[in-house]
């Protein structure tokens, strides 16, 4: 035998006692518990991954729903101040109205009576001129007493009549 075949029978020599210590002490059955329990931590990393991005979706899903109900809250809020806003103008040009037609009232109201008392002091005038038109033309042509008769029989059924 030469020398590298009897390297090469005592390599493979070296390598079955390997193996067979190897196999003895269970390196095998090691390596795969070693693989198996990576697998399950990956296993349950993978879990915890799927569980984290379940609650995410879950929390997405909650949060976009407060945020449309907010937003419907908003849009509910302005129209209401919008209704509102326009029941007061509404209101107030309702009030400018009944204000203006009181005013106005009030207005031809005083200028009723502002004719009337002008139709008043003028009836007044003319009752007083002629009054003192008849005693002038009744004291020219009667005496004193008859006169003073004659006008206060004259001015009190004026005075009758205007009353």
């Amino acid at each position: 035998m030469d020398y590298t075949s009897l390297a090469t029978l005592w390599a493979t020599i070296a390598l079955i006692i390997f193996l067979g210590v190897a196999v003895y002490i269970k390196v095998p059955g090691m390596i795969a518990k070693a693989l198996d329990a990576r697998a399950a931590r990956i296993s349950n990393e993978l879990d915890e991954a799927r569980r984290l991005r379940e609650e995410a979706q879950q929390l997405l899903g909650q949060y976009q729903r407060k945020r449309k109900e907010a937003e419907k809250e908003a849009a509910d809020i302005v129209a209401a101040a919008k209704r509102e806003a326009d029941m007061l103008a509404a209101e107030a040009h309702k009030k400018t109205e009944d204000y203006v037609a009181r005013r106005t009232a009030l207005a031809e109201q005083k200028i009723g009576q502002a004719e009337r008392d002008a139709i008043s002091e003028v009836r007044a005038s003319a009752v007083d001129i002629a009054v003192e038109a008849a005693r002038a033309l009744l004291a020219g042509k009667m005496d004193a007493k008859a006169g003073a008769d004659l006008f206060k029989a004259s001015l009190a059924d004026v005075k009758s009549k205007l009353n």
